[in-house]
């Protein structure tokens, strides 16, 4: 029976949060131990040019995110891991379904729609600070999909637009130059959290609202102790299903334990004391994989190594699909 081709990116844009770590991290590795599951996983650094213009930052993000992947158990040999710009293949692909890409997909992109309408609501030009690279980020996310021929694409929903234009693009190529492309599909596993920062926003390093994955036992009490409550008084009822506090506790607890703590907030548990399980219990999962990831931020050249094998395995699928590609549209050899 043939694997599911199953992607995952993050985009280095910052310090790897909780919400990276419940997003992406922790159910990627998960899936990428069964038998019929062939895992890409991959440092989205092309992504993060179109948001981050501090170079150092991507940088680092490139080996934090890296590091965080690896201290928590990815297995480079049962994986595909990759930096995204150690692909050139993805580049040249993304090109090429841009001049398969219609202007008016692009123009419905949620990203894009987002920053015209704010740019109206300011009364600037519609266009104003908007970079192609913002515009043309559903054709480099479908040249991530598509290069590798995934199936599956794990997604938060508001990523379902990029997976959805993402096949369309496939679709159109696929009726003009022949079946190369498999159609892949949004996976939406809403067992998934989709963790609220510490403003109640999803947690975001665009929000900077965040809650970073490693760090002392003390920084990671001290951002937990942050997350914004309501004034209600200890031993007031207080409403789990509106608490940042509450959806991080059931990121990490057992059923029982969410059961608990939903029955702690009703009979109105004091804020602090909440806070504190929380902290207890979030570092209880993350402290195992602290000192390997301290170990590996110290050790960069072995990261390095790492992500370059991952780079030359990938490459034997992603140079295979793209000799393809170019066949395909009349780009050959007169030989």
């Amino acid at each position: 029976m043939q694997a599911t081709r199953v992607l995952t990116g993050i985009t280095t844009t910052g310090t790897p949060h909780l919400g990276n770590y419940v997003g992406a991290i922790r159910p990627a590795i998960a899936a990428s131990k069964l038998d019929d599951v062939d895992s890409y996983l991959f440092l989205a650094d092309y992504h993060a040019l179109i948001k981050a213009s501090d170079p150092d930052l991507v940088a680092q993000s490139s080996r934090e995110i890296a590091a965080a992947w690896l201290a928590f158990g990815l297995d480079p040999d049962i994986t595909h891991f990759y930096r995204q710009s150690d692909i050139p293949e993805i580049t040249e692909l993304s090109w090429i379904l841009c001049c398969n890409a219609a202007k008016g997909l692009m123009n419905r992109a949620h990203a894009y729609k987002a920053a015209v309408q704010a740019n109206e609501e300011a009364g600037e030009d519609p266009d104003f600070a908007v970079t192609m690279g913002l515009f043309s980020y559903p054709v480099l996310m479908a040249a991530d999909i598509l290069m590798f021929n995934a199936h599956d694409v794990p997604v938060g929903r508001d990523q379902i637009q990029h997976v959805e234009m993402a096949r369309d693009i496939a679709q159109r190529f696929n009726h003009h130059y022949g079946e190369v492309f498999t159609l892949p599909q949004a996976v939406v596993d809403d067992d998934v959290a989709v963790l609220q920062g510490l403003d109640g926003r999803k947690m975001s390093k665009s929000y900077g609202n965040t809650i970073p994955l490693f760090g002392t036992p003390k920084q990671l009490q001290k951002s937990i102790n942050k997350i914004k409550t309501n004034l209600l008084e200890p031993g007031e009822p207080k409403d789990p299903d509106t608490s940042a506090v509450f959806q991080i506790w059931c990121a990490f607890a057992s059923d029982s334990e969410r059961a608990s703590m939903h029955q702690a907030f009703l009979d109105g548990i004091a804020w602090g004391e909440a806070k504190k399980q929380l902290f207890e219990r979030v570092n209880d999962e993350i402290a195992p994989a602290r000192e390997e990831y301290e170990r590996l931020m110290a050790n960069p050249q072995e990261i390095e190594a790492v992500l370059l094998a991952g780079a030359t395995k990938a490459r034997e699928k992603s140079a295979a699909l793209l000799a393809k590609v170019r066949q395909a549209v009349g780009l050959r050899s007169f030989a």
